[in-house]
Formats: structure tokens, sequence, C-alpha cells
């Protein structure tokens, strides 16, 4: 498609090879400075022009923004200000840009009469949307959010930029590492407050924005503060500051509290209400200021000292520190303020000389105790370490048939495959076949053996699903209801109820006490590609090819939320034996952890070069086995992120993996062999 960059025209997309826009009659424009490809409209921005996505072809097309102004003011001065401004802004997000949490200006330039500015895309996904996906905000998400927020605000002030319109919306969480990135510097804002100052037009958002932006058209640096703190209480209440502000005018800031669903931190109310200070002299005057505030009721320093913060001296220590443990603590505690005063614009250097001035402080004060620490973190990775050294019990091919699907017991005495219609069992220990089982019509696409294993169920293409009794290998059950495929099954804990996806995207669940159906679920987004019930029975979990994780209540099939974050299909699902982690793979190569909780992202594994087909966590909560595409098994320590070793042995791409029940035994399986892995600790 062409996007028409007529900043009138209604419907601005358009066939490829045309040259003329089919609704308003402009000629095309293929590529921008002959680098820009136009995709569609992101925004209209009223009077000042539009905001595009766009492709970078000299970046291999990498996304990117492009603004441009076409300015519809009456006059010539106001036109020609307009042009200036837009300039100074350009200069503006040179600088501004240069901060890993603002998007870098890419290009500046006009064309056909129009002005342009072209800015990096940042891939992910806005507060408020992360709010809709019902994600519940606790004391500790919104100091993280603070602390994240504060020094980039610190950073613009110290340029003469003001914001202007801080909200949920321009609030980005960024895909690639879970930062949070501020967008729309708003070209557009700047241009309003200064050309439309004389029609006395307001800026900003209302609800969100300060009085004396709103009334007068004036902005300080405590105006984005103000805006600042009513993001953190529309996060934090579920509630729009808009609404209130159309109720209630800006009397709601004096009893913000009430709108709360639960009590917060007693420092972070505190902080919030001066935040949300009617009048400005009441309100802190920087974001240094709120900040030094925050970590000073913080028990740690957080780790969020960046390079673009503010410039400083860390005062120096003697080499020898002969203290105490409680005198240790107590100077950790000063050093805290002194030293996020002093770091904020050193960056990594003095982060990394504090590190060693604390390593000083603590080695010294163990060794005038002479006694011994035992450190978590050093106990997890030494734990970590003994999941090195593997050994290759045994292999089993299957020479005949390509293999679609795999299931192993929870002792790793049986596994089960499936080719084509027919279902073979083979012994763990001696890698020999036992039986084949038949019944199903179609090709098998899933297995799945019950917690007591004593029970294997297979889902087909013929529409069914079938329980076999796995010590006789007699067909027990077949259950129908599908009109298409089925091609994923979860059991839960107990192995009382079973859960099964189709390829038209149905789950059905199933109680196996009274071998009826329990209900269906006929509102999920997409192919369901995998599925898991929590530990505690009560959610399940499903992936699909459109990039989605969807909770639901397992009784009410009701859904809680969806979870987004990952670029490709999700291939695959597990969960920590204590429900708290979710943990997802998918075909964009990396693997993804998630407080199941709040339905926030906690961090991002990468390491296969291929799709991530299969996880298994490991009975101890520690160790995550995953494996991809790539024929490789990766062990990765789950507190860390850490990847501790990969095992290569299989030709092929890895489909399943799993861990026995005592945690010893490793199993994998690829499309022509089964491998099993002894775990030498």
């Amino acid at each position: 498609m062409i996007c028409c960059l007529n900043p009138d025209c209604p419907n601005p997309l358009n066939p490829d090879k045309r040259k003329l826009c089919q609704t308003c009659g402009t000629p095309l424009v293929l590529l921008l400075r002959n680098r820009f490809r136009v995709i569609r409209v992101l925004s209209d921005e009223g009077g000042f022009g539009r905001t595009y996505l766009a492709e970078d072809i000299d970046k291999l097309n990498e996304n990117c923004v492009v603004k441009q102004l076409a300015p519809k003011f009456q006059g010539t001065w106001a036109i020609s200000k307009a042009m200036e401004l837009f300039q100074k802004e350009a200069r503006q997000l040179k600088q501004l840009g240069e901060h890993s949490q603002i998007p870098t200006l890419l290009a500046y330039f006009e064309q056909d009469n129009y002005m342009f500015l072209v800015q990096q895309f940042i891939d992910g996904h806005n507060l408020l949307k992360e709010l809709q996906w019902k994600v519940s905000y606790t004391s500790e998400d919104i100091k993280d959010i603070l602390l994240s927020l504060l020094p980039v605000l610190k950073f613009i002030h110290d340029h003469g930029v003001i914001h202007r319109d801080i909200k949920p919306q321009n609030i980005i969480r960024r895909q690639s590492d879970g930062r949070l990135c501020l967008i729309d510097f708003g070209s557009s804002k700047q241009l309003t407050a200064r050309v439309q100052m004389r029609t006395g037009t307001s800026i900003g958002s209302h609800g969100y924005s300060p009085l004396e932006q709103i009334r007068d058209g004036a902005a300080y640096p405590a105006s984005d503060l103000f805006s600042l703190g009513a993001t953190c209480f529309h996060l934090l209440a579920e509630t729009s500051p808009f609404q209130l502000w159309m109720e209630h005018g800006y009397s709601w800031v004096k009893n913000w509290c009430k709108y709360l669903r639960t009590p917060i931190d007693r420092n972070l109310a505190k902080t919030l209400d001066r935040l949300l200070q009617k009048d400005i002299k009441y309100r802190y005057q920087s974001a240094n200021e709120v900040l030094l505030e925050l970590i000073a009721n913080m028990e740690v320093t957080p780790a969020f000292i960046t390079e673009e913060t503010v410039a400083g001296t860390l005062p120096k220590l003697p080499s020898q520190l002969p203290i105490t443990p409680k005198k240790y603590f107590k100077l950790i505690n000063i050093l805290v303020v002194i030293f996020t005063v002093s770091m904020l614009g050193l960056g990594e250097f003095w982060y990394k000389q504090y590190i060693h001035i604390e390593s000083s402080i603590y080695t010294n004060s163990n060794k005038q105790n002479h006694q011994k620490v035992n450190s978590p973190h050093a106990s997890t990775t030494a734990s970590a370490n003994s999941w090195k050294s593997f050994s290759l019990a045994n292999t089993l091919e299957d020479k005949n048939q390509p293999i679609a699907c795999f299931a192993f017991s929870p002792d790793g005495t049986t596994i089960a495959s499936a080719s084509n219609q027919a279902i073979k069992l083979w012994s763990g220990k001696t890698g020999q076949e036992i039986s084949i089982l038949e019944g199903h019509s179609e090709l098998v696409n899933t297995l799945a053996i019950s917690p007591d294993g004593k029970t294997l169920v297979s889902g087909s293409d013929d529409s069914t699903i079938k329980l076999w009794n796995l010590a006789t290998g007699q067909e027990v059950r077949t259950f129908s209801g599908h009109k298409s495929g089925v091609n994923v099954l979860a059991f839960s804990n107990d192995g009382h109820i079973l859960a099964d996806g189709s390829t038209g995207g149905t789950i059905r669940l199933w109680n196996l006490l009274t071998r009826k159906e329990m209900l269906a679920i006929t509102k999920h987004k997409g192919k369901i590609t995998s599925l898991i019930i929590a530990p505690d029975n009560k959610i399940l979990i499903s992936g699909s090819d459109n990039s989605t994780i969807q909770l639901w209540y397992l009784v009410s099939g009701k859904k809680i939320l969806t979870l987004q974050g990952h670029l490709g299909e999700i291939t695959s699902l597990a969960i920590t034996p204590d429900g708290k982690t979710l943990i997802s793979g998918s075909n964009d190569k990396t693997i993804k952890l998630w407080n199941l909780k709040s339905g926030k992202q906690v961090s991002t594994f990468r390491g296969h070069v291929g799709k991530v087909n299969a996880l298994v966590v490991a009975p101890s909560g520690k160790i995550l086995a995953s494996g991809g595409d790539d024929n490789a098994i990766k062990l990765w320590e789950l507190e860390s992120g850490r990847q501790i070793t990969t095992l290569k042995g299989h030709e092929q791409g890895i489909k399943v993996v799993a861990f026995s029940q005592d945690g010893k035994t490793l199993m994998s399986g690829s499309k022509k062999m089964m491998k099993i892995w002894e775990i030498n600790r």
C-alpha cells in the first residue's frame, strides 16, 4: 500500500503502483527523501499536519515515525513562526534523542512544500494499553515508574524543554528491554503554545495538565511533574483524571486518595500528594527533588542510574574502611543519598566505582567480625553451575516416520510419540518400542500424560480426543465436540481437568472424574498454539498465533486479561511450581517471563537463533530448559536470566523438553529422535 501525504485526505491508503491518490488525486510519493516509505497514518495533528508510520529502507526497512508540518493558521506571521519553531524543535529533538529513553531524531527536511521530522519508532505498548489489559499497579510498580521517568524529565528540563503532555498514552514500555520511554514531545504542542498563545488556547490534556498550563498557557518543570503525578494516579486508581476533571475541575486533587481501590505505601502517598498540588508553589520544583525524596525513603539503592542523568562528583573514601557491621549499614544508608545526588550524571563509570566501594566495605566488615556471610545469589549460582554437567543416557530413533509430537511420563519410564495416525509407546530405560496404539483416523497433533502417569491423551485432526490406559494401551474414552482439529492439550495439577485447544480457536474443558465436558471457550482470538493450567487449578493460560497470551478463569471460562509483548506466534508456555511466574516462548526467538498476578512482563531471555518451540521448568523452580529450531536445548537460571549451558546432539529442531518428577532426568524430542539426559550433580 502507498500512503497519500495530503494531510486533508480522508482515505490516504492506496494500492501499490498507483501514481495518483484514488481519493483526492494528489501525486503519490513512493519514498520521502529517497529513503522513507510511508505506510499509514498514526495520528492527525489537527491544524499542523499528520504523523505517519514509515519504513527506513537505509536500515533494512526498520520502522520509524514521520511527522509532517502542514500548518493551517491564518496569516503569514503564524505560518512563518510555525516553521521557525518546527526547525527549532528539530534541533531540540536532536539533543533529546541522545537519551536512550527518548526517540532518536533521524532526519529533518523539506519536500513538496511540507516540513518533515523523522524519528525512531519505539516498539512496545503504552501504559494506557497496559492498564486496559487489566494490569494492577502496586506501590512498588509506581515507584519503579517514577524512578525510571524522573531522570528523563531532569534531562529534558535541563535542555530547556517542557514536555507539556505527559500521560499514560505517551509513555511506552519498550519491548526489547522493558524500559519506559517518553514519546510525543509534540512539535504541535510546542507550536500551539507559542503560535496560538495570542488566542489564549490551552496546551496539554485536561486532567493531566496543571492549572497554570490550562489557564495561562504557561509551563514549567513543575508542570510536567503534576502530569507525571496524574499519570501515576490514573494507573493506581484505574480512573481517568480527565473524567474527574470534567466532573469536579481541579478539586479532585485535594481528595485523590479516596479514588484509590487499595491503600498505597505511605511515603509514596506523600510524594503523589505533593506532585498533585493545584498551586505550583506547593509542588516539587524539579525532578531531582522528587528523586532524592523517593530514594531517601528506600532501603536499597535502585538500579536506575544511567549515563543520561545529571553530572556530579562522588566523594573520595579512605582505601581502608575499618568499620563494624552496624556502622556499615549506617554508612551504606548515607551513601545511598550522597551517591544518588552525585552519580545522576556520571553513569556507568561511577556506578562501577560505587559497586567497588560497597564491595570493599562489605569485605572489610566481614574480615573484622570473622563471620561467614551466605549470599543467596552465590548459592543460586553454585546450584546453577551443578547443572552444567550432563550425560546422554539414551537415544531413541524412529527412522520410518517423522514424529509429530511427544509426551513423557512423570517418572520418565515411558515415552509416547505420534507419527501420522499411530501412537508408539517406548521404554525410557531400554529405548525399546513397547506397543503401537491405533484409533485416530487422521494425523495426531498432540499428546499428554496425566500427572499420575496412568492416562495418555491424544488430540487429532479428526476433531477427537482419545484417552488411553498407559499400562495396557487400551482406549478408554473418546471425546468429541470440536469442528476442527485438536492441536494442544493440558492437564490440571491434580489430573482432574483436561483442557484442549483446536485450530478453530475453541478451548474445551473436560472433567475427567465424570468424563463430561465442563465448558467451552469460544471467544479466543487466533489459533490456539499452546495451553497450560496454573498449579492452583484456578487459571487457564492460552497462547495464540496472533502473538498474544490470554488468561482465563478455569471454572467460569471468563477472560481475565491479555498479555502482549512477543512479535510472533506463541509456541510454548510454562509456569513455575509456585504459580507466580509464567514463561512464554515464541517464533520471534525470545523467551519472556511474566508476573502471573499482575500480568507485567518481568524479563526477556535471548539466546536461540531459531524459534523457541518448547519450555519446561525444573521441579526446583530455579532452572528453565528450552528447545528451539536451532537444534539446541538451553538451560537458564530463572532468577538471573543467565544461560547455564547448551545441549547439542539433535540433528533437527527440538519439539519438546520435559523433566522427570525428581528433576534428575531431562527428556527431549525432535522430528526423528528422542534423547534422555542424566543430570550429573
